[in-house]
């Protein structure tokens, strides 16, 4: 039943979103727009089924990690 409510969310939003962009023919907005609401959707619904789903902050941490030890250096 969660899952349904975040699919019916993510529908609304995009009803809303999408035909404006497609009508201004704003194609890279909308590709942009489609990647995120697709990757809050991928997040959203593990989280809702009580799945561990690990914070976008340990993939940043992980990418820096290494160059903010060499800058201590």
């Amino acid at each position: 039943m969660v899952i349904l409510g975040i699919l019916f969310v993510f529908s609304i939003i995009i009803w809303i979103e999408v035909p404006a962009l497609v009508h201004k023919k704003m194609w890279r907005e909308l590709i942009v727009f489609s990647i995120l609401i697709l990757i809050g959707m991928m997040l959203s619904i593990p989280q809702a089924l009580g799945m561990h789903v690990p914070s976008p902050n340990d993939l940043v941490a992980a990418i820096f990690k290494p160059f903010a030890e060499w800058m201590k250096q």
